[in-house]
């Protein structure tokens, strides 16, 4: 394989909550690194884990370039096969391959997967591995070419980072909610939103260059780089800082020609958080020192660790909680009357009334950062804000901020929890129609045959223990992060100490205890 004859641009640095990475600017533009680089990126990062790329076995298969295709394929056929099969297949929802794989088992998997691992789901998404393939006009191998026009995302809205995401995804939402898809209606809808995701994607890949439209446009990117902060797979990773911090050619970033270079625009060595690593191996293949791992974390990690916290992901876990926080409003019959009436006043002609929808989410958005500033109210000194390195000095960054950004990463596993539990109607009462919808493409599956019938849990009160009892969890370790966040980041710079943990615990348990409710009265509602 030959060398590109043109080293590819690195594109934007990972947004944080104040400062542009010196390192990922010089390497975008290939100047020598900035000094001040060393002392952000010092020691007080947390380590990184355990570097499972150490074994011999793993270190063969992250190298083959066949690693992420072979990832990739099967969700490919599937996801052709759900189009297809949509398109042309049975009208009846629960025979219909595509709507039952997608509403009965793909989305509850996507949150195990997102939950244990982080982002899993991206190294194998066929969305965004369908328009690499024709971006790089490859499966597998390293070309030094691409089809396309390679445009960098505007620094103007890379900036805004998880938020655009944010925005896809309750666009897509409220299009699934208004035509049923999920319900899950007309197994075309289903083919026609996967194959309308899919096109958004390859237009994307053909404008931007690398994983432009995976890093800051794909619905679930937000989501999954925010809930998948809980998971126990650090991403790729240096090996050793100052290792990475000499070298000359970042090749990592530019890659070279055994890799392409790192297509989320994350350099190894400031990374700090798994938020933006797609599992996709090729800053470990390029690497020429062999100074990048695949680590492994405890769980939660994520979470807590990072001393660089960022505002759109902070952003993004309140505008997600406000979306579940709607999905479980409507399924009360409050809401229905509020949407009826929203719509008889509107004209607009169904559930869901977008005032109703948007105002709720950005309604709950909006209390989230109302308790950030009564925490700061409450709590902050004025002259004091944390640094990176865990030191206090004269105000650089609003106070709103400082107490804002904690307080929201602290109640991620509460956010990750309702999510998941809110799937979990769908799965008990109808996964089972699954492998009947398989067997209907065969002539063998039928609305009559027990299967289709039965269920995983068959009883309302069944469902809502588990839903509780997930919630309970997501509960406790979003109280347990959210102490142990506020008290390397907030109790240095409080008037009151310890008080601000116990508040921020509170806050933590309060959420988990409303959200709670909101599930028992919903009775189980899909």
């Amino acid at each position: 394989m030959a060398a590109p004859t043109k080293a590819p641009s690195t594109g934007h640095p990972n947004p944080t909550t104040h400062l542009v990475d010196p390192v990922a600017v010089a390497i975008r533009t290939r100047t020598p690194e900035d000094p001040a680089a060393i002392g952000r990126f010092a020691a007080t990062d947390p380590a990184p884990g355990l570097d499972i790329a150490r074994l011999p076995r793993v270190a063969r298969v992250l190298r083959d370039r066949r690693f992420q295709f072979l990832l990739i394929l099967p969700n490919q056929i599937v996801f052709w096969l759900v189009i297809g099969i949509g398109v042309l297949g049975t009208a009846v929802p629960g025979l219909n391959f595509a709507t039952a794989i997608t509403w009965y088992l793909w989305f509850a998997l996507v949150f195990v997967m997102m939950v244990v691992v982080g982002r899993a789901w991206c190294a194998m998404c066929p969305f965004g591995g369908f328009g690499e393939w024709v971006q790089r006009h490859a499966f597998w191998r390293r070309k030094g070419t691409s089809i396309g026009l390679g445009l960098k995302m505007p620094e103007g809205v890379a900036q805004y980072g998880f938020l655009l995401s944010v925005a896809s995804f309750l666009l897509l939402t409220w299009i699934e909610e208004f035509f049923n898809i999920a319900g899950p209606g007309n197994p075309m809808s289903t083919s026609f939103m996967v194959l309308g995701i899919v096109g958004t994607a390859l237009l994307f890949f053909l404008l931007f260059e690398r994983r432009t439209f995976c890093r800051y446009v794909c619905p679930l990117s937000a989501l999954i780089g925010s809930v998948g902060a809980m998971g126990s797979v650090a991403g790729f990773r240096t090996r050793d800082r100052e290792t990475c911090l000499a070298c000359t050619t970042k090749d990592c970033m530019r890659g070279d020609a055994d890799g392409y270079g790192c297509p989320w625009y994350t350099w190894p060595g400031s990374s700090d958080s798994n938020a933006a690593c797609g599992l996709c191996s090729e800053c470990y293949k390029a690497c020429p020192s062999d100074n990048v791992g695949l680590f492994l974390q405890k769980p939660l990690t994520s979470v807590v660790a990072p001393t660089r916290r960022r505002a759109d992901v902070a952003w993004s876990v309140a505008l997600l909680f406000g979306l579940v926080v709607y999905q479980q409003f409507n399924a009360l019959a409050p809401f229905a009357n509020l949407d009826s009436w929203l719509n008889a006043h509107t004209h607009f002609p169904q559930y869901p009334n977008p005032i109703d929808y948007l105002g709720i989410i950005v309604a709950v958005a909006l209390v989230m950062a109302g308790v950030g500033q009564v925490f700061t109210r409450a709590f902050a000194h004025a002259d004091r804000v944390p640094t990176s390195g865990g030191r206090t000095f004269v105000d650089r960054v609003s106070p709103f901020r400082t107490y804002f950004l904690p307080l929201m990463y602290g109640i991620i596993p509460v956010v990750g929890a309702d999510y998941f539990a809110r799937q979990l109607p769908k799965f008990f009462q109808h996964v089972t129609r699954v492998p009947v919808s398989v067997g209907h493409l065969f002539g063998v599956g039928s609305t009559s045959s027990a299967l289709y019938k039965a269920s995983v849990i068959g009883s309302n009160g069944g469902i809502i223990a588990v839903q509780v009892g997930v919630m309970a969890v997501g509960t406790l370790a979003a109280m347990w992060t959210s102490w142990r966040v506020a008290g390397r980041d907030l109790v240095p710079v409080s008037r009151h100490g310890r008080g601000v943990q116990v508040a921020a615990v509170s806050l933590a348990a309060l959420l988990g205890a409303a959200t709670i409710v909101l599930y028992v009265l919903m009775n189980a509602a899909d």
